[in-house]
């Protein structure tokens, strides 16, 4: 396979990832309030929201580079898999924190009205934790795929001393 097409998976696959929080935001916002609220808040919040999801997309591909370990050979993913969900599932109640309070208008039984208005006050922070994991997880994943290079190259040029002798 050329390895043009071996870069635009990972690149395709984040794009889908950015997309599909993005479009995830936009709903549930869209359910709770309506389509216009959606894309006011999204206007007002697009300071956070934009970082939020460029960043999942950015650490979606370069989680696939190492689950299908494109470019190098791989022996160990570390905690690459679950710092990906976990940013994701934070960014995205970050991002749904804005309109929580307004689910629980419909929803008075379940006595979800204080951690809604919780989440709703404090969103702006769970936005930004959101974003920080993100962070954190495309660093451990580029720390992974840094050690990993380096041993692919160390036992290459060992592989090839070794031919010389």
């Amino acid at each position: 396979m050329p390895k043009t097409r071996h870069i635009l998976h990972p690149i395709g696959v984040g794009l889908a990832g950015s997309c599909f929080l993005f479009v995830l935001y936009i709903s549930v916002v869209s359910l709770a309030e309506s389509p216009q609220h959606a894309i006011e808040f999204f206007c007002q919040d697009r300071w956070i929201v934009i970082p939020i999801t460029l960043g999942f997309g950015v650490q979606t591909g370069l989680y696939f580079i190492l689950k299908k370990r494109l470019f190098i050979p791989i022996s160990n993913l570390g905690p690459s898999g679950a710092l990906t969900g976990t940013s994701g599932a934070t960014s995205t109640i970050a991002m749904v924190a804005c309109c929580a309070h307004h689910v629980t208008d419909v929803l008075p039984i379940l006595g979800l009205t204080t951690i809604a208005t919780f989440l709703a006050q404090y969103r702006t922070t769970f936005m930004l934790v959101g974003l920080g994991v993100t962070l954190v997880g495309i660093a451990v994943i580029l720390v992974i795929l840094f050690k990993e290079w380096r041993k692919a190259i160390h036992s290459a040029s060992i592989n090839s001393t070794m031919e010389m002798v």
